[in-house]
């Protein structure tokens, strides 16, 4: 009696819409996992069209092309005699469902709508699909004709069910399901179900992976049982990563896994498991809890077997240790495959980048050199595909990367934009990097088009706005750094659009960005400034983060110019020197340091923090290096800052979801853009606090930033970029 079952899942690099690429990648992945004798295979959520199709779900065309490549899939030679597990939209009844179909041998065996939705964070899952909220309820599902024509079937099982072989019963749970207090798999455990399988298309955060790894332990740890879980990789059209990390538990143990960050398209992970250990470890721990449901699953069966009848010297997989990256690993690994992703995809030859020598910009470098260095990896262990794809991107169909110094002298350029007001530090600082890293240099003088603006404004209005240290208005001096910073904007994407042309090579370069998450989130930087790029990919990571990365760097990959970089005062330097030296540091300005910024961030966003709230938590936080009045004085001027810049956040550059508190108007952090920045009853109630408390409420009350002459004013600086 045959009693080891060989299962596979995956992680697959889909792209949303792509039906053609998508679909091929699906019979690659069920290729391999037959050649590994696997007799299932499980895919990611929504494989068919890709997860990230956001409002193309509302048309047809998507529902169709899902399920013309499904036929193409049943139809094919490669997906006979193993059941395949596939995602796609489906409409039953006129709503639209996010499912798995499950079929063997061109019969559909059942179509299972997710449960439980996705919709926080990231997600939108209920703009575009229902739930199914009729636990074990199953109805039929009239096929398409194109698929009858396969099939030969007219309806097939559509709800709430469980698939029964020959040999053991498998259940589906997706994504987000794993995450609720009340998922499918321990129901479906409790009435018998041996493997359970789980879909996702869970993205990169720092510091996530473990949270996953732990939930999927643990629900095998409580019910007993085989849990398969395949997720989507790479960039499918948007700003997350999706990180793999395709993986096999049982009873509590993690026997076989993938890769969280990797340029293989297609990833299959195959085992062996001996349903009896499952059966053994129910009838010990479990057997009490054993068939309690009120109402079974809807068991579908099927005449196949995950097992053989002679199967007793096939060995079967162990427990493994996981060995979770560290979040300067992550930074390193998630933002360079997203980048690569990204360039290859969108038709261009490469990336340029404003250097200006301080952390951020150097974090948005060394992340494209270990792009560059994921790719030699990635060809000297054989991987075509990214050979075909850096051949197109440089144009050059011969060419075989092997020093990621020499890639990255093709694909990436730097530009080091100095102005009167750049010191000598910062210019060799940014040339020395990019030398160390081997992107194309360049450095220029953005003097002549500060003036000639100015010029035109004089001619106008004949005045000639001066710097604050020259006798200027506050607002003279904003308006003076921020035309230096929109000034380098331009001239970006003019030598992105044609520094290859004079060059005599074809294409154009995107524009990176180098903005993190602390000055997204309080708006330190100039609207339509240098960062205002096609791509950010340190967008949704703080600074104190990226300075740990760049400590990584220079060790990782012998990068001696960071030391400099990591020591020196974060600066704009957008104001005129003294002597010489830097006389302006992003902290002062703010008033506040990144590491401050980063905790309050964290309390606005993920722990739903207003202003009051915020100040509770802080004083007993910060109790022993603050004062309560001084607390508040940071609260208000951060909600200050955060509330004057809000409106930055509608044109912010497309970022690199990383952090949980990104501020990100576009997918993540839906908030209005216009407030009375003034928090005239938070801030009184603050006081009011303070009062109680017997603070004086004078040092409060006149926080930075409390200037009624500013209380419309955005406080635009460029940090540094």
């Amino acid at each position: 009696m045959g009693r080891k079952a060989t299962v596979a899942t995956c992680a697959l690099n889909q792209w949303v819409l792509d039906f053609e690429g998508n679909t091929e990648r699906i019979l690659r992945s069920v290729e391999v996992a037959k050649a590994g004798g696997a007799k299932y295979r499980l895919g990611p959520e929504l494989e068919i069209c890709g997860y990230g199709c956001a409002d193309h779900f509302y048309e047809s065309d998507t529902l169709l092309h899902s399920f013309q490549a499904l036929k193409v899939l049943l139809e094919s030679p490669v997906t006979q005699d193993i059941i395949c597990d596939v995602g796609m939209p489906v409409m039953h009844h006129n709503v639209r469902y996010n499912c798995r179909v499950l079929f063997l041998n061109r019969k559909i065996l059942l179509i299972r709508p997710k449960m439980l939705m996705a919709n926080s964070g990231v997600y939108r899952e209920m703009r575009w699909f229902s739930p199914w909220n009729r636990p074990r309820h199953v109805e039929d599902y009239f096929l398409p004709r194109m698929i009858q024509e396969v099939t030969g079937q007219d309806t097939v099982p559509f709800g709430d069910c469980v698939l029964s072989t020959k040999d053991t019963c498998i259940g589906t749970e997706m994504c987000a399901e794993l995450w609720n207090p009340d998922s499918p798999h321990i129901h479906m455990g409790r009435d018998g179900v041996e493997i359970f399988t789980n879909s996702s298309a869970s993205h990169h955060e720092l510091r996530k992976a473990d949270q996953r790894v732990q939930l999927i332990r643990s629900a095998t740890a409580k019910t007993g049982g085989i849990y398969l879980y395949a997720n989507q990789r790479g960039c499918d059209g948007d700003r997350v990563y999706y990180d793999g990390c395709a993986m096999v538990a049982v009873n509590g143990d993690v026997v076989a896994r993938g890769d969280q960050f990797s340029l293989d398209d297609v990833e299959v992970v195959t085992a062996t498991l001996d349903l009896e250990d499952v059966r053994s470890y129910r009838g010990e721990h479990l057997q009490p809890a054993m068939k309690s449901e009120t109402q079974a699953f809807l068991r579908v069966k099927v005449d196949f077997s995950l097992s053989t009848s002679n199967d007793v010297f096939l060995p079967t997989q162990q427990p493994l240790q996981w060995r979770f990256h560290t979040p300067e690993e992550e930074i390193s690994l998630g933002p360079a495959c997203w980048l690569w992703d990204y360039l290859r995809r969108s038709g261009q030859a490469g990336f340029l980048l404003p250097l200006s020598g301080g952390v951020d910009s150097s974090s948005t470098a060394c992340i494209v050199h270990s792009m560059c260095t994921l790719v030699c990896a990635a060809v000297a262990d054989g991987n075509l595909q990214v050979l075909e794809d850096v051949r197109r991107v440089v144009g050059d169909t011969s060419y075989n990367p092997q020093d990621p110094k020499e890639l990255c002298g093709r694909v990436f350029t730097t530009c080091y934009m100095s102005s009167e007001n750049s010191s000598e530090d910062t210019r060799s600082r940014a040339r020395e990097l990019a030398a160390q890293i081997g992107s194309t240099h360049l450095n220029f003088s953005i003097d002549a088009a500060v003036k000639g603006i100015l010029g035109i404004f004089s001619a106008v209005t004949g005045n000639w706005p001066r710097f604050r240290a020259r006798g200027g208005s506050h607002r003279e001096n904003l308006a003076l750094q921020n035309v230096q910073a929109r000034v380098r904007m331009v001239l970006a994407y003019l030598f992105a659009q044609l520094s290859l042309w004079a060059r005599g090579r074809p294409g154009g370069l995107l524009v990176l960005g180098s903005a993190n998450v602390d000055e997204s989130l309080t708006g330190y930087f100039t609207k339509y400034d240098c960062s205002s790029a096609d791509i950010n990919p340190i967008g949704g990571i703080s600074k104190t983060d990226l300075r740990g990365f760049l400590r990584y760097c220079a060790d990782r990959f012998q990068l001696s110019a960071l030391d400099g970089i990591l020591k020196a005062p974060p600066t704009a330097e957008l104001e005129p020197l003294t002597d010489g030296q830097v006389s302006q540091t992003d902290e002062a300005d703010m008033g506040m340091t990144y590491s401050e910024l980063s905790v309050m961030g964290r309390l606005r966003k993920v722990s739903k923090c207003g202003p009051f709230s915020m100040f509770c938590k802080l004083i007993q936080a910060w109790k022993d290096v603050l004062s309560p009045a001084e607390v508040a004085q940071k609260v208000k001027r951060f909600f200050r800052m955060y509330s004057v810049n809000r409106h930055k956040m509608t044109t912010v550059t497309p970022s690199y979801h990383a952090e949980s508190y990104s501020p990100d108007d576009n997918r993540f952090d839906l908030r209005p853009f216009l407030y009375d920045t003034r928090w005239r009853w938070q801030f009184k109630t603050i006081d009011d606090q303070c009062q109680w408390t017997k603070i004086p409420s004078g040092a409060a009350s006149s926080a930075p930033g409390q200037n009624k002459n500013l209380a419309n004013t955005s406080i635009e600086k460029n940090p540094g970029k």
